[in-house]
């Protein structure tokens, strides 16, 4: 993929400019006056300073997007918010490469895309959204109560919504939390991860040029410990939407509970991807792959667990580390790069940490393993694909949610064996199977404790389909229909028609 922006000078105005807040329909520094840098994963240099943000700032943001939710734009029709919305995505569609290019340099995607997973849009994405606005409606109820009486049901906004985003993909995270917040006709604040903000704040900008009243959609950057704790503990923040670890959800979950906020929570993963013997290993190799290397292996679902049918084990790790090596690790702005940087040094400090980890555990490395410090990539923060082979399930990367890309490969014997070890994680959002065999592809898709699963594929995403967790991996739904109903009120009416 090609990208039609120039890399030289407008990493020049980025390192020229100071990122401001957007409250109110405004653009205003923070009231602390402090900024930080919004470094680049693949050189550790400064791109640009950013607004930090804090309680007050927060307070403010809030305020305004109350005012919005009483004021203009209640009394907006559907039809208007759903016209408002397609300008928005065509205003999306016309920057792409622009916005595209932003998350390459703050946060490391490749420019290229890599060997990643095929995705429609965030303009599409918003357009789903769009369409959903003018056909949100409660349903009249046949009721058994004594007397004459009329019932029905309303669907109403909940009001005003924190909208807290990781850094693994922050233009279409952003995206995926306002959409909803748009269609059903609430408010929000948006609080975007300190390591990859400036996606987020230009999208901020073609939310004013689309029209939308002030105060719709605020954006405060900032730090979890400081604005994200103030938002989710606001007295006037109706429901907060978080993606981040689940360390973070639980204590979203304990600030809440001052005003019994509403909380929806997509969170971390562990997933399992089995390979049967009969697997078509063709398929499978990068398929099961690239569910753990895309995106240098920061995404939630990842199938870091690859359980292999033990006539094959020796095979796929062979061939999955002749896959890892033949990656190209590079800065994200090299088109030929498909493998990135990870996101921070602290990101960088953890994985490399679990590499040693797993060494000493025993596990053993047939590919990557160690940080690549050669030439340029000295400069940034670059892991290579790895692969773990001799895995037992008690080990800690076996278990704990790396965020990079790490595989673990264990082997197994038997159907009955694999589900119930693959269920054997806090975790439960992700999983895959790689079968001929249509049998034994419904029976793990019906027994593993996830969220999704993914057959002969892995990573596939549509905003017709829910982003869905159980267990430790979060509550509520993200995409599809079924997010409109975190965002939305049941209301029963009650009419005495006798009277």
């Amino acid at each position: 993929m090609a990208i039609s922006v120039d890399s030289v000078s407008t990493l020049a105005a980025l390192g020229e400019s100071t990122k401001q807040l957007l409250i109110d329909g405004k653009w205003v520094p923070a009231k602390s006056g402090k900024t930080f840098p919004s470094i680049n994963p693949s050189t550790g240099e400064v791109i640009a300073q950013v607004a930090e943000g804090g309680a007050e700032d927060v307070d403010l943001a809030v305020g305004a997007a109350r005012r919005a939710f009483e004021g203009a734009w209640r009394d907006l029709k559907p039809r208007d918010r759903q016209n408002l919305m397609l300008k928005l995505a065509d205003l999306i569609d016309e920057h792409q490469d622009e916005l595209r290019f932003l998350d390459v340099v703050d946060m490391g995607s490749p420019i290229g895309g890599g060997r990643s997973r095929a995705r429609g849009s965030s303009g599409d994405l918003l357009r789903y959204f769009a369409g959903w606005a003018t056909k949100i409606h409660g349903e009249t109820v046949q009721n058994s109560a004594p007397g004459s009486f009329f019932s029905y049901t309303l669907k109403e906004p909940v009001g005003v919504c924190a909208s807290i985003i990781p850094w693994n993909g922050p233009f279409p995270a952003s995206i995926g939390k306002m959409a909803p917040v748009l269609a059903t006709g609430c408010t929000m604040v948006l609080k975007p991860a300190e390591e990859a903000c400036l996606s987020p704040l230009r999208l901020g900008e073609l939310v004013c040029e689309a029209g939308f009243p002030p105060g719709v959609v605020n954006i405060v950057t900032g730090f979890g410990e400081t604005a994200g704790a103030a938002l989710t503990a606001h007295p006037g923040v109706d429901k907060v939407a978080f993606t981040g670890s689940s360390f973070t959800g639980q204590e979203i979950v304990r600030a809440a509970a001052g005003n019994l906020k509403r909380v929806s929570l997509e969170l971390g993963g562990k997933s399992p991807d089995i390979i049967f013997a009969d697997a078509d290993l063709d398929a499978a190799v990068p398929g099961a792959g690239m569910g753990v290397f895309a995106n240098t292996g920061q995404i939630c679902f990842a199938g870091t667990r690859v359980y292999v049918q033990r006539p094959i084990y020796d095979e796929f790790v062979s061939r999955v580390s002749e896959f890892a090596d033949s990656l190209r690790v590079g800065n994200s702005l090299d088109p030929e790069t498909q493998i990135g940087p990870i996101v921070s040094q602290a990101q960088l400090d953890r994985v490399t940490g679990y590499l040693d980890i797993g060494k000493e555990e025993g596990a053993r490395p047939t590919a990557g393993g160690a940080r690549l410090v050669e030439g340029d990539l000295a400069k940034g923060y670059f892991v290579p694909p790895t692969v773990f082979a001799d895995v037992k399930d008690e080990m800690r990367i076996a278990n704990e949610e790396i965020f990079g890309p790490v595989a673990s490969v264990l082997p197994f014997d038997d159907i009955d064996e694999v589900a119930r070890r693959a269920n054997l994680t806090q975790f439960g959002l992700g999983g895959g199977v790689w079968t001929r065999d249509v049998g034994k592809a419904h029976r793990i898709a019906h027994s593993i404790k996830t969220g999704m699963v993914w057959v002969n594929a892995y990573g596939q995403m549509d905003p017709s389909m829910p982003l869905v967790g159980v267990k430790m991996s979060g509550w509520g739904s993200e995409l599809s229909v079924h997010s409109l109903d975190e965002y939305l009120n049941i209301k029963a009416v009650w009419i005495n028609t006798a009277v």
